[in-house]
């Protein structure tokens, strides 16, 4: 089985807009806008329409009510690098949904596994039958 072509977001379905970043980093944080946010309307993008229900059904605090997911990138100095960052985990992101999971097959447990479950049943009956008062 062949695995199919990572999914790619195109960079005109991104708005990238620079931020100052936030925490340690002296004078540079104070003067240099080089965190990256970064937005992706999931609902107006060209994935597949099933990419895109599986992207707005997970449980994410990134993605918005009306299923635009904002990501944050501030771990480089550099802007460049953090557009770098924000892009791979979007791409990240995209591609754990692109395959749809794998549908479960009910089974039926196995005759050891019955034998088993119903030893241990009567073991337990038995030890709880020993609890009884004790009688002459």
């Amino acid at each position: 089985m062949t695995m199919p072509a990572p999914l790619q977001v195109a960079e005109d379905e991104v708005q990238i807009s620079a931020i100052r970043a936030q925490g340690v980093g002296g004078q540079n944080v104070n003067k240099v806008s080089s965190a990256v946010h970064l937005r992706f309307d999931i609902p107006a993008s060209s994935l597949p329409e099933d990419v895109k229900e599986r992207l707005l059904a997970l449980r994410d605090s990134r993605i918005t009510q009306e299923g635009v997911l904002v990501l944050k990138a501030q771990q480089h100095r550099s802007q460049d690098l953090n557009r770098l960052d924000a892009f791979s985990r979007l791409h990240e992101l995209v591609n754990s949904v692109a395959r749809p999971p794998k549908t479960r097959r009910a089974t039926k447990p196995t005759y050891g596994s019955k034998q088993r479950r119903l030893e241990g049943k009567s073991q337990r009956s038995e030890t709880k039958a020993l609890r009884g008062r004790v009688r002459d």
